[in-house]
């Protein structure tokens, strides 16, 4: 068979010292639909894959139009997957599923998708929770490689024991369980993907066939024109256990360590600290630093427990949807509410309101039940939560000096509030109290005095 090819970009490269340039041309083999075909019928194994236009389409898109998406997946892989087998065999599961998570995130750990699904599997908060992935402020099992696989690999068996079939399961994993039911009895009670693909939402009808795209690319990079290597690793790695504040940067400078190569061995660090109260964090180092770090151990976790801790934590109460130092309560939305004024009701801001129970807009229904995360009761235990550090200001605001209260009069933050329930209150706008006020943001802090401007 004569084979065609794609010609794909030009680049143009001057010749130094000549003034010439020529062109150069990356050729791509045009891989027929036969020849794709042939292929995914002799790599297919334990999980189905069926090839059809839909299939090629991904194949197509993967191999020529989006090379540049594969190159990088080329690069990275052996970061992640030597882990994907590992897990999959202690399971007894198919090894070509460690594809999934090029589907999910493009193997990148703390992916956060704009329905909240966070990590190489895309994890939502609930989902993740019934497999043992906690979140807080500082930290998320979710971004963790090691912790999330194991919840994938156990999500995907349990999907699998569901429904018996492994298209199905990962259709289920993409758009939950009940739709692929739903999807089930609204076509008769049939039981293969294929037959209930026009009933199953339109995300995940593309769901299954990038998978198969993706599985057959990466048997065939070389019959695609790719010939890129893997270039990033780990090297061999250990754990030290930490259970204290934990400055991350601090440490790795103690030792001449990278800090993002740091946060790439340990991505569910997502503040850069482990925080207070920390038990048993096992932080991922390189082997060969093992020996030192337990030698100097005492030094090194003393002076990493000393930097940024008053300002993360106040960053930690203050970032909006945070839920750090409190607790949950919930609200059940009645006639004539509207999240300002339940915002007022429990002393938080809207946008708590928001993040807590993904709300995008203001819209909220009768009869909703809605998450409220409130401080505990006052107390020599919890107090320091009422109070910002004083030595701690807001690094996006300036403190009104040069004002006088001539110019209107004085307001003292409160917890909860923010620019727009003070200026609702107070007859006024935001922007007339940011300028009265000198603020260059809307981030006010409880204890903090404003003027309100006549």
């Amino acid at each position: 068979m004569t084979r065609k090819w794609f010609l794909l970009g030009i680049i143009f490269i001057s010749l130094v010292g000549r003034g010439q340039e020529f062109q150069l041309t990356e050729v791509i083999p045009d891989n027929t639909y036969d020849e794709i075909a042939d292929r995914i019928s002799c790599i297919e194994k334990e999980v189905p894959l069926v090839f059809n236009e839909r299939v090629m389409a991904f194949v197509d898109y993967f191999a020529i139009k989006d090379r540049e998406y594969t190159r990088d997946i080329i690069r990275k892989k052996e970061l992640y997957f030597p882990l994907f087998s590992e897990t999959l065999a202690k399971y007894d599961m198919p090894d070509e599923l460690k594809y999934l998570s090029i589907v999910e995130s493009g193997l990148r750990p703390n992916a956060i998708s704009r329905a909240n699904a966070v990590g190489l599997w895309q994890f939502i908060s609930s989902t993740g929770k019934m497999y043992g992935l906690q979140s807080d402020w500082y930290v998320d099992d979710r971004m963790d490689p090691h912790e999330a696989t194991d919840a994938a690999a156990r999500h995907l068996r349990d999907l699998y024991r569901m429904f018996d079939s492994w298209e199905l399961a990962l259709a289920a994993y993409n758009c939950g369980p009940g739709n692929v039911r739903k999807a089930i009895r609204r076509s008769g009670y049939k039981k293969d993907f294929w037959d209930i693909y026009n009933y199953l939402p339109r995300e995940t009808r593309s769901y299954v066939p990038q998978f198969v795209a993706i599985t057959y690319l990466f048997n065939h990079l070389e019959e695609h024109g790719f010939h890129e290597q893997a270039e990033h690793f780990y090297p061999e790695m250990d754990t030290i256990m930490i259970s204290q504040y934990f400055h991350v940067e601090t440490f790795c400078n103690q030792l001449g360590l990278c800090l993002d190569e740091m946060l790439l061995w340990n991505p569910q660090i997502k503040r850069g600290a482990l925080p207070e109260g920390t038990k048993d964090f096992a932080l991922r180092i390189p082997s060969e630093w093992k020996e030192e770090i337990v030698a100097n151990r005492i030094t090194l976790y003393d002076t990493a427990s000393k930097v940024g801790k008053e300002q993360l934590d106040y960053l930690a109460r203050n970032t909006p949807g945070s839920t750090y130092g409190r607790e949950r309560l919930y609200y059940k939305v009645r006639s004539g509410d509207v999240l300002g004024t339940i915002a007022q009701q429990y002393g938080v801001r809207v946008s708590d309101i928001r993040s807590w129970n993904g709300i995008r807009g203001n819209l909220i229904r009768v009869d909703q039940r809605l998450s409220i995360w409130v401080l505990p009761t006052y107390s020599s235990d919890t107090k320091n939560l009422y109070t910002a550090s004083a030595s701690t200001s807001t690094p996006t605001a300036t403190k009104p000096t040069t004002l006088s209260v001539a110019e209107g009069k004085l307001y003292t933050v409160q917890h909860g509030d923010s620019l727009w329930s003070i200026s609702r209150n107070n007859n006024t706008s935001i922007e007339k109290l940011k300028q009265a006020n000198q603020l260059t943001s809307n981030m006010i802090k409880p204890g903090q005095s404003l003027v309100i401007p006549n």
